[in-house]
């Protein structure tokens, strides 16, 4: 969510040079490890989830929006000193 510049590269390239090794029916394979071709084989719902989220939110930005117009959201930003208070 906040980097798909260089995110969206990373990914591309993950496809590009494994294939169908780490991209399969719902996309990325939860794990893997280049170095031996292990990968996982479970696919975890909550994962998914957020990478729906994530996609949603690179087209229209509405997750982040709708997200920051809680008041809690806004506030724990604040107290983190990520966004002024």
């Amino acid at each position: 969510m906040f980097t798909p510049d260089i995110c969206l590269p990373a990914l591309h390239a993950m496809k590009t040079g494994f294939g169908t090794r780490i991209y399969q029916r719902y996309g990325f394979v939860d794990a893997f490890n280049p170095n031996t071709g292990w990968r996982a084989d479970d696919v975890i719902g909550i994962d998914i989830g957020i990478t729906l989220l994530s996609a949603e939110n690179l087209r229209s930005g509405n997750v982040w929006k709708w997200f920051m117009a809680n008041p809690e959201a806004g506030r724990a930003f604040a107290l983190a000193g990520i966004i002024p208070g």
